[in-house]
């Protein structure tokens, strides 16, 4: 079913004519009884009856034209929409991201929307889930990724898009068992904390609540791949994001004590009073339809 056979059909809908939509569509008689006729064939049932008055349309092609002529509307708002992209207007994108568990996800989006916006310039921002969010919702950012910290932003339309598991680690040989543990003698050891109000901050906040204890010598680091040097380097627990947490295991460096402690959300967001704007609506288009599995 194509486009230009919509459009032959809802034009000899509203003028009851092959003749009449012929010369309104710049197309021979012949052109336009054929695509009535490719219509038809597609979908298996006649849309008009042929009578001396001309064409008038059968209960089934009329049920079908309401939905023929939402189709052309939106249609026409993607050609109005490809337009002011290629135009210049609102061709600049700023999407930010934070580092690690979004990138797979960024780098699907960002290949995706090159092909399909070229003349569209991205601006890539990265930082914290909290730097993420907080940049979108005062519209210095026009969309980002960023992981759920616990935190609430009614203003953002938030799409999630993956999760990501957070493992408890520790040095090698810190812990005898580490399918087995005290809590208690954890708590004596030193940890490496990240922000309070980054997604493993909440993570380990959630921790400690659950197994009543709070560590009695704390590092606060919010990068993950310090946290992970200085867990190897036998300076405390720490919490990793699953990937990175598997491979430290897989190469020795750290051991990862019981299973994931909790799944986070990935979301992909923007300002929800700015939905409707082209270029915004084009990212979340390229992103529903390509990149979310």
């Amino acid at each position: 079913m194509e486009i230009y056979q919509l459009k032959t059909f809802v034009t000899i809908a509203r003028e009851g004519s092959i003749t009449r939509a012929a010369d309104i569509l710049c197309l021979s008689q012949p052109a336009v009884s054929a695509h009535i006729k490719a219509l038809e064939d597609e979908v298996g049932f006649l849309l008009f009856e042929r009578n001396a008055r001309g064409m008038s349309l059968t209960q089934q092609g009329a049920t079908l034209l309401l939905t023929a002529e939402r189709l052309l509307h939106l249609h026409r708002e993607l050609l109005a929409q490809a337009r002011q992209l290629r135009e210049g207007a609102g061709g600049q994108l700023r999407l930010g991201s934070n580092r690690a568990p979004s990138a797979l996800i960024l780098g699907r989006l960002l290949s995706r929307f090159a092909e399909q916006y070229p003349d569209v310039e991205v601006h890539l921002h990265y930082g914290s889930s909290i730097e993420i969010e907080q940049a979108i919702s005062r519209a210095e950012l026009d969309a980002g990724f960023f992981a759920d910290s616990g935190s609430t932003s009614p203003e953002l339309f938030k799409l999630p898009v993956d999760s990501f598991g957070v493992y408890l680690a520790a040095p090698p040989a810190w812990v005898a068992n580490p399918k087995s543990f005290d809590w208690s003698v954890l708590a004596a050891m030193p940890w490496i904390c990240p922000a309070p109000n980054s997604c493993c901050g909440n993570v380990a906040e959630q921790l400690f609540q659950r197994h009543k204890f709070r560590p009695q010598k704390q590092i606060n680091v919010d990068h993950e791949k310090v946290t992970r040097s200085l867990i190897a380097g036998g300076v405390g627990l720490g919490f990793l994001h699953a990937d990175t947490a598997l491979e430290a295991q897989e190469k020795g460096e750290v051991v990862l004590l019981g299973d994931v402690q909790q799944q986070v959300p990935l979301y992909f967001a923007v300002l929800a009073q700015r939905q409707q704007e082209p270029l915004i609506a084009a990212v979340l288009t390229t992103l529903r339809e390509n990149v979310i599995q």
